[in-house]
């Protein structure tokens, strides 16, 4: 897949890898015509109410918690599958899986298929603010399932989940299911 030197990657190499790739995800944001920030005209550390229009605007929102478990679920698989590259490698490439995720999913047929089948029904996209948050989120969990021990890393994402679940009727595992899947029951449960 990736050669050596990649493999190897350090953490000053690591550091400036993933600050290319989050200022050309931005990059990519901007020249897709998304907002830099919330197109009310504010910057809030955090946005709570799901069916509105700040919502994937602001800094966090109660989605921020699915990118911290991208960010479990991402050293997991890097540790399993590509245990020989150096911790930093693993960290750059989620990195990059995270920001192509945000290009992703700000696209017009992401974001259709999200008004179309999952409970964010208004959605428009996120914020550019948002979307990187998205990704620092992601490095969070990443750095979290580094330093804790497995079991507190497999009881933190369900705890999220169950958080997210409890609170807004949605979470990572829903998300995905919606997407790919969707199942009416669940879309009706969700609108309340």
């Amino acid at each position: 897949m990736m050669g050596r030197p990649f493999s190897s990657l350090g953490a000053r190499g690591a550091i400036i890898a993933c600050a290319v790739i989050v200022v050309a995800a931005g990059l990519a944001l901007h020249f897709a015509g998304r907002s830099a920030i919330c197109p009310c005209g504010t910057v809030k550390l955090w946005h709570g109410v799901v069916q509105s229009d700040e919502n994937s605007q602001q800094l966090s929102d109660w989605y921020s918690l699915s990118h911290v478990i991208h960010g479990l679920l991402f050293y997991a698989i890097g540790w399993a599958v590509f245990r020989r590259w150096s911790v930093a490698a693993r960290l750059t490439l989620a990195v990059l899986v995270e920001a192509g995720w945000e290009v992703l999913e700000n696209s017009p047929i992401i974001i259709d298929r999200y008004r179309a089948v999952t409970m964010a029904w208004g959605y428009a996209g996120d914020s550019i603010l948002n979307s990187l948050s998205d990704i620092g989120c992601m490095a969070i969990g990443f750095w979290l399932a580094r330093v804790l021990p497995w079991r507190a890393s497999v009881a933190l994402g369900i705890a999220l989940e169950l958080i997210a679940l409890a609170a807004i009727r949605d979470n990572l595992t829903l998300n995905v299911l919606m997407l790919v899947w969707p199942v009416e029951a669940i879309r009706v449960w969700q609108a309340g």
